[in-house]
């Protein structure tokens, strides 16, 4: 009986030695070796560090994600799970580098094979981190905001999306702008409603000379008035901004309530402009040159 016991046991060690061992042997097995002086070793047990310390972290943001925009407003949070979701791949290689350095693996070894892969994914991306950074400072001034309408590079639409890289914006048109966010720190941005939607406009049109300026500025405020889009108060105004070349200069101004639509209603005053001005016989010159031919005579 007590021999049994003895031969019992001693299988037991043999088996759970064998065990470790092969436990030891598939944790140890190299997938990736590379260099013969500080040689880069990658192995299984290696590979499955990696993958913990990777879910760690990644429940980890989670669990800090959550209580920061616990009480955030939903246009708050939307703008911090944008710069997070960019941050934490920055975190996920920090955290992996400062575990496999702690575990004596050659971090040194990481960065000499890949140094000049790294400067030329650098200079490759470049484009792509200055959007980055101007969508984080977006974020953060406050520059622009959905439903805001904004002039770009001669561009006008209003702001559907800002995400990280890119800003997507609808034309009159219904065309979709989409605009890289490193634009916003290379160019003027014009935002037409970070004020108000509330806007004015103006109209620029001349009249022969000879014209009865109180009957032009009457006609103008008429045609101002007239359309539905341009609001009372402030009630529109004409200023007499010039004598030109050949005609007297008047500049419309009036205030819209919707300045996305701004083409619109100024087409329209237009229009009704040229109707008034015909209906009191107000003429609209066009300029005129004196030609004068090779014996003297002249020709208009």
């Amino acid at each position: 009986m007590i021999i049994q016991e003895e031969i019992t046991e001693q299988a037991k060690e043999f088996i759970e030695e064998n065990v470790w061992d092969s436990v030891r042997d598939f944790l140890e097995y190299e997938i990736f070796h590379f260099g013969d002086k500080n040689p880069l070793v990658l192995t299984v047990g290696l590979l499955i560090f990696v993958f913990i310390v990777f879910i760690v972290t990644t429940v980890l943001l989670r669990m800090v994600r959550k209580i920061v925009t616990r009480r955030m407003e939903s246009s708050d949070k939307q703008k911090f799970d944008s710069v997070f979701s960019f941050s934490k791949y920055f975190i996920y290689v920090i955290v992996i580098f400062f575990a496999l350095d702690s575990i004596g693996f050659n971090i040194t070894a990481v960065f000499a094979a890949s140094a000049a892969l790294l400067v030329g994914v650098g200079l490759a991306l470049q484009t792509f981190f200055q959007d980055i950074l101007s969508g984080i400072f977006i974020f953060i001034d406050k520059t622009v905001h959905v439903g805001d309408i904004i002039e770009l590079d001669g561009k006008i639409g209003r702001v559907e999306e800002i995400k990280l890289r890119t800003t997507r914006a609808v034309t009159i048109d219904n065309k979709v702008l989409i605009i890289p966010n490193h634009l916003y720190l290379t160019n003027t941005l014009y935002n037409w409603t970070q004020n108000n939607i509330i806007t004015r406009e103006f109209i620029e049109v001349g009249v022969a000379y000879g014209s009865d300026t109180t009957l032009v500025k009457e006609l103008l405020i008429k045609a101002a008035l007239s359309n539905k889009m341009v609001l009372k108060k402030p009630a529109p105004l004409v200023l007499f901004t010039n004598f030109g070349d050949s005609s007297l200069n008047f500049r419309l101004v009036f205030t819209i309530n919707d300045s996305f639509m701004a083409a619109i209603p100024k087409s329209e005053i237009r229009f009704e402009i040229d109707r008034l001005f015909r209906a009191h016989n107000v003429e609209i010159p066009f300029p005129q040159r004196v030609v004068t031919m090779a014996g003297g005579s002249k020709k208009e």
